[in-house]
C-alpha cells in the first residue's frame, strides 16, 4: 500500500523528453501494417499514442522512491527488478533515475514488445499496491488507456457512450483477452475466404487494360448546367486540370466542347508548359463555363447540387488512375469503352440497392458542410458504383460468416469474428465515397482534415480490389495485425460499458486511478462523424450485438461535447458543457480512492475550453500535484500557416482535495506564481517544449499553487474566481517569455512605459515566440515533404473556401485571437492600434503580417527607390519618418475593421494612428532595402540606427532568433545584420 501523503512519481518527475521522442516515432509508425498498432483496428479521432499513456500510467502508480513516506518495502522489490535491465545503486536517488529510464525504455515500441519489460512492469505496479489496482478510464474512445493498463495488469473499467467506441473496446480489451489466438486464427481464415469472393464478384466492374494494368482510381467531377443566357453547357466543376507533374509524365485536363453540343468531352493530354493547362472551373465558391466563361454563382451551384442530393449520380468521369507499366509511379489516362461499361453497369445495379444509413450530420457546430448541397444522409455520399460494391462486400461478409457457423458452434467466437469482419469493413468505407479526394500518393479518407468534412467539387472513387489502403484486403490486414499483436499481450480481459460517465456504474472510493483523456468541448463532434461508421457496422452486428447496434444512430443527447447542433436535453452550448463537465469531474472524485491519483488529458488552441475545463475540475474538488506536455498530437500541415496547432496534449495529475483544505491568500498566491512559472518554463524549454505548447503547459504548474486551497481571498475577504487567475497567468508567462526574449525592461513595461522598445515590437516578438513549432515552419521536410504538404493544402480545399478565407495560402503566421489577446492585454498592447499595420485580424485568427506586405505602408505609393533620398530625413518631432507613413496620416480616411467570432477592432480617426516610424518599422524598412539591393541605403539607416541607440540591432537579433529557419524574414535579417558595421 502506498500511504495517502507520499507522492506518486508522476507527481515529481518524468522522462519527458524520452517520451515524447517514442510518441513522435509511434505516431511515424502506427500505420503501417506490420506495426500490429491498436490505431490498425480501426480509425478513431484522437486516439493518444499508446507510449504516452502506458509511460504515465506507471508513473501514476508508482510511489516516488525519494518521498520519506514511500514504503521500505516497495524500494527493496523495486531495485531487485529494475536490476534485470541496469544497475541501481544504494541510495533512494538511485532507485528513482533507474525507474525513470525504466520509464523511458518502456515506452519505446520496440522495447515494450521484448520480454522481460512487461513483466518487470507488472513486478513494480504489484510491489507498490500488493493487491491489483483498478484504473478507471470513463472516456474510453479509441481505447489506449484501458489497453496499457491491461497491459500494466491493472483491473480496467473502460467505459464510452458511443457504440463504435464500444466496440472497438470490446474487441481489444474482452474478446482479444478471451480468445486471443483462435480469435486471430479464425479471423485469418474467414478474411481470406473474403477477399477471392470479393474479388469474383467484383473484378469485373473494375476491368483491367490492353496492358493488364488494373485501375486504382477513378477521378470524377460533379456537374452544374451554366445559367448564362444562350449557353446551358455542363459544367465539370473541378478545382485544378493538373493531373500530374512528374517529370517526364506530365498530366493534365482540357475541356473542350463539340460544335452544336453542350456536353464536355474531357481529355488527357501532356502540356509542353503550364501556360497549355486552363485553370479550373470552380473556386471561390463560383463555377466558371469553359465554352462561355460565364460564372455560375455559389447560390445557383448549390441549389443545382441539392436538387441532385450532391451530384455524384451524374458526375463525369474525368480520368483513371492506373500502376505504370514500370512498376512505379501512376499513368493517367481517359477512360476507355471498357471502363464506361463496366461503370454502367455496376450504376444500373445499384439503383435497386438501398443502405440503410443514419442521418448526415447537421449544420452548425459538426463542421459537416455537404449539407446545403443536398447531401443529408450518410448514404448520399456514395457514388453509384460504390452504393453497389458497397452492398456486394456486405454479401460477401455475411456469406463468410454463413460458412464460418457451420464450422464453429461458439456463438460468442462468432460473434467476436463478425465483429472483426465488420470493423475491417467500415473503416475501409472511409475510403469509398464522393467525398474523397485524391492526392499524389493515393486515396485519401472523407476525414482527411479530421473533425472536418467539407465538400468536393471533384472527387476519387477508389478501386475496393486494390491493394492500397481504399482496398478492403489493406483494411483486413491492417486488423489482422492488431489482432496479432493485441493478442500476444496476455492481459486480464475486461468488459468495456457502453455508459456515460455520469451513469453512477460503480460504488465510491473503489478506484485506485483514474486516467482518461475527456471530449475537448466543441473540437469534435463524436456522435455526429461515427455516424458514418455505425451504419456500416449496424449493417451486420444489429442482430449479432443489439444492445449497441438497434438504434438508427448514435446517441447524441448523452454525449458531453459542446455541439449546438443537438438539442435534446438541452441546448449543448457552451454552458451545458461546462455543467456536465463539472458532473463528470465529480462523478470521478465520488468513485476513485481517498489516496488515489488521477490524470486528465487536455489540449486545445482556445484559452476559453482550457478555463471552462480547469474551472470544472477545480469547483468538483481535485487539487493538482503536477502537469507534463506530452507530443501526443500527429504534426500535420494541412492546413499551413492558416491556424495554430498543437503538438502536446497537457496531462494533469490531480488527486482529491480534502473537505478542510485551507484558504488561500491572493497576496501569497501571486508572489509563488512567477518562480514557479519561470521554473517550469526554463525546465521545459530544456525539454524543447516551445510556443504555444509551453503557454499552455504552464497553467498546471499555476493550478498547483491555486488548486491546494478550498477558495482564495483577497485582503478584503473577497473570493478570487479561477478566471481572474489564470488572467494572471497568462500575464506572468507573457512577462517571462518577453523577459526572455528582448529584456527585462520590456518584460516590465505596461501602457507604453518609456525607455523600451514599442508595442509592435513586443507584440511581433511575443507572436513569433508563440508560433515556434506550433504552425508555419517547414524546417527540417525535405523538398519532397514540402511539395507533398503543398499538395494537400491546394487539394483539400473544398468548394466553399473563399478565395480571400485565411484557410487558404497567405503570407505570415497566425494564431487563434484568443491567444494574442490573453498576452496582449495585461503587458499594454493596443491591437486595435496595430491592426492594419502590423497585424490582421479575420474570422478569429490573428496574422502577422509578412515583410514584404508592408513595403507601400513604408515608402509610399512612389516605391523603395524613389524614397530612400528622404528616407532619414528628420521629422519635425525629431523621430525617423518613413514617406509611407507620412502619406497614411494625410490619406487614410477608412475604417480599419476586422472582425472574428463577433469580436470588431475597428480605428474610426485616422488621427489617431502614430504617423512615426517605430523601430520594427525601420527593422522592416532595413529588410526590404536588403532584399531590394538598396546596400548603400541600407547601411546609411543601419549607421543612423546605431547612433540612435542599441534598440535597433537588439531587435533585430532577437527576431533572427525567432523566425523559422529556412524563412525569407530570417534570411533577409541575417543579411542585413551582416552588413552591419562593427
Amino acid at each position: 500500500m502506498i500511504p495517502k501523503e507520499c507522492k506518486r512519481l508522476a507527481e515529481v518527475d518524468f522522462a519527458l523528453s524520452a517520451v515524447n521522442d517514442a510518441c513522435v516515432e509511434e505516431n511515424n509508425r502506427k500505420t503501417r501494417v506490420a506495426s500490429g498498432h491498436l490505431s490498425l483496428l480501426h480509425s478513431w479521432w484522437a486516439r493518444r499514442p499508446l507510449a504516452s499513456c502506458r509511460s504515465l500510467l506507471l508513473t501514476l502508480l508508482l510511489p516516488d522512491p525519494c518521498d520519506p513516506l514511500c514504503p521500505t518495502e516497495f524500494k527493496a522489490a523495486a531495485r531487485k527488478a529494475l536490476q534485470q535491465h541496469r544497475k541501481v545503486g544504494p541510495k533512494d536517488a538511485d532507485i528513482q533515475k533507474a525507474l525513470l529510464a525504466f520509464v523511458a525504455d518502456i515506452a519505446n515500441w520496440d522495447i515494450v514488445r521484448v520480454a522481460g519489460y512487461v513483466s518487470t512492469a507488472r513486478e513494480l505496479v504489484k510491489a507498490a499496491h500488493g493487491s491489483v489496482p483498478h484504473v478507471l478510464d470513463p472516456f474510453s474512445g479509441g481505447g489506449s488507456i484501458p489497453l496499457e493498463a491491461q497491459r500494466l495488469g491493472c483491473e480496467v473499467t473502460a467505459s464510452d457512450v458511443n457504440p463504435v467506441a464500444w466496440l472497438l473496446l470490446k474487441i481489444a480489451l474482452e474478446w482479444c483477452g478471451r480468445k486471443g489466438q483462435e480469435l486471430a486464427d479464425l479471423f485469418e481464415e474467414w478474411a481470406e475466404w473474403t477477399l477471392k469472393e470479393a474479388e469474383k464478384r467484383l473484378v469485373e466492374y473494375y476491368p483491367a487494360d490492353a496492358q493488364r494494368r488494373k485501375p486504382l482510381a477513378y477521378l470524377w467531377a460533379r456537374t452544374v448546367q451554366c445559367e448564362a443566357a444562350g449557353c446551358g453547357a455542363r459544367i465539370p466543376l473541378v478545382r485544378n486540370l493538373v493531373l500530374s507533374t512528374s517529370k517526364g509524365r506530365k498530366k493534365a485536363l482540357r475541356i473542350v466542347y463539340q460544335k452544336g453540343s453542350l456536353e464536355p468531352r474531357v481529355e488527357v493530354f501532356m502540356p509542353s508548359s503550364d501556360k497549355e493547362v486552363e485553370r479550373g472551373t470552380v473556386a471561390g465558391n463560383n463555377a466558371t463555363c469553359p465554352k462561355c466563361h460565364m460564372v455560375t454563382p455559389r447560390e445557383r451551384v448549390q441549389a443545382q447540387l441539392r436538387d441532385k442530393r450532391g451530384g455524384a449520380d451524374d458526375a463525369v468521369l474525368l480520368a483513371v488512375v492506373r500502376g505504370n507499366t514500370s512498376g512505379h509511379g501512376k499513368d493517367y489516362e481517359a477512360p476507355n469503352r471498357h471502363d464506361m461499361e463496366a461503370f454502367f453497369k455496376a450504376a444500373t445495379k445499384s439503383k435497386s440497392i438501398k443502405i440503410e444509413m443514419p442521418p448526415a450530420p447537421p449544420e452548425g457546430d459538426t463542421g459537416f458542410r455537404p449539407r446545403p448541397y443536398g447531401i443529408t444522409n450518410w448514404a448520399d455520399v456514395l457514388a453509384p458504383r460504390q452504393r453497389f460494391s458497397r452492398w456486394v462486400l456486405h454479401e460477401v461478409i455475411e456469406d463468410a460468416l454463413k460458412e464460418a457457423a457451420k464450422k464453429t458452434k461458439d456463438k460468442d467466437l462468432l460473434d467476436a469474428l463478425a465483429a472483426c469482419l465488420y470493423a475491417a469493413y467500415s473503416d475501409n468505407g472511409q475510403y469509398h465515397t464522393s467525398l474523397c479526394v485524391w492526392l499524389s500518393e493515393g486515396v485519401k479518407s472523407i476525414f482527411i482534415q479530421g473533425s472536418g468534412v467539407p465538400m468536393r467539387a471533384d472527387f476519387v472513387e477508389g478501386n475496393p480490389l486494390s491493394p492500397n489502403c481504399e482496398g478492403l484486403g489493406y483494411s483486413i490486414r491492417s486488423v489482422q495485425s492488431a489482432l496479432r499483436n493485441l493478442s500476444a499481450i496476455r492481459y486480464q480481459p475486461s468488459s468495456p460499458l457502453l455508459a456515460n460517465v455520469l451513469d453512477a456504474v460503480l460504488p465510491e472510493e473503489s478506484v485506485d486511478v483514474v486516467f482518461t483523456d475527456p471530449p475537448y468541448a466543441n473540437q469534435i463532434p463524436y456522435a455526429h462523424l461515427s455516424d458514418f461508421f455505425y451504419g456500416w457496422l449496424r449493417l451486420g452486428l444489429r442482430n449479432r450485438l443489439p444492445q449497441a447496434f438497434t438504434a438508427p444512430e448514435t446517441e447524441k443527447a448523452r454525449e458531453l461535447t459542446e455541439n449546438r447542433a443537438v438539442k435534446d436535453g438541452g441546448v449543448h452550448d457552451r454552458q451545458w458543457y461546462e455543467s456536465h463537465m463539472y458532473e463528470a469531474f465529480a462523478q470521478m472524485k465520488r468513485v476513485i480512492r481517498e489516496d488515489g491519483v488521477a490524470s486528465v488529458v487536455f489540449a486545445h488552441k482556445d484559452t476559453d475550453r482550457w478555463e471552462a475545463l480547469v474551472s470544472a475540475l477545480v469547483q468538483a474538488g481535485w487539487r493538482t500535484t503536477g502537469s507534463w506536455p506530452i507530443a501526443t498530437e500527429r504534426r500535420q500541415r494541412m492546413r499551413g500557416q492558416g491556424y495554430a496547432a498543437l503538438e502536446t496534449s497537457v496531462h494533469l495529475v490531480c488527486r482529491p482535495r480534502p473537505d478542510d483544505a485551507p484558504v488561500g491568500d491572493w497576496g501569497e498566491v501571486l508572489r509563488e506564481l512567477p518562480n514557479r512559472v519561470g521554473d517550469w518554463m526554463e525546465r521545459l524549454q530544456g525539454e524543447n517544449i516551445r510556443g504555444a505548447d509551453l503557454v499552455f503547459a504552464c497553467i498546471g504548474p499555476a493550478l498547483e499553487i491555486f488548486s491546494r486551497y478550498r477558495k482564495v481571498e483577497t485582503a478584503d475577504g473577497s473570493e478570487v474566481k479561477l478566471t481572474e487567475y489564470l488572467k494572471k497567468v497568462w500575464e506572468v508567462v507573457g512577462r517571462t517569455a518577453l523577459e526572455q526574449i528582448l529584456g527585462t525592461a520590456e518584460a516590465r513595461a505596461r501602457n507604453g512605459m518609456a525607455g523600451v522598445l514599442e508595442e509592435d515590437a513586443r507584440l511581433t516578438a511575443l507572436f513569433l515566440w508563440t508560433i515556434q513549432a506550433t504552425n508555419g515552419n517547414d524546417e527540417g521536410k525535405s523538398k519532397k515533404e514540402k511539395g507533398k504538404s503543398d499538395e494537400a493544402e491546394d487539394e483539400t480545399d473544398d468548394i466553399d473556401d473563399d478565395e480571400d478565407s485565411p484557410r487558404g495560402k497567405t503570407k505570415g503566421y497566425s494564431l487563434v485571437f484568443d491567444v494574442v489577446r490573453r498576452f496582449a492585454q495585461p503587458l499594454g498592447i493596443d491591437l486595435p492600434k496595430w491592426e492594419g499595420r502590423v497585424i490582421e485580424t479575420k474570422k478569429g485568427v490573428v496574422r502577422l503580417m509578412a515583410v514584404s506586405e508592408r513595403a507601400r505602408q513604408l515608402f509610399g505609393s512612389a516605391g523603395m527607390e524613389s524614397a530612400v533620398e528622404e528616407l532619414l530625413a528628420p521629422s519635425p518631432t525629431g523621430q525617423m519618418m518613413l514617406p509611407g507613413f507620412e502619406e497614411s496620416a494625410a490619406d487614410n480616411k477608412q475604417k480599419i475593421r476586422s472582425r472574428g467570432r463577433g469580436r470588431q477592432i475597428s480605428i474610426d480617426d485616422p488621427a489617431e494612428m502614430d504617423a512615426s516610424a517605430t523601430t520594427l518599422d525601420r527593422v522592416h524598412a532595413a529588410m526590404l532595402l536588403q532584399a531590394g539591393g538598396q546596400a548603400n541605403a541600407l547601411r546609411m539607416l543601419i549607421k543612423a540606427e546605431q547612433d540612435r541607440g542599441p534598440d535597433f540591432l537588439r531587435l533585430a537579433n532577437a527576431l533572427s532568433a525567432l523566425y523559422p529557419s529556412g524563412s525569407e524574414e530570417k534570411r533577409l535579417l541575417d543579411a542585413m545584420l551582416l552588413a552591419a558595421p562593427r
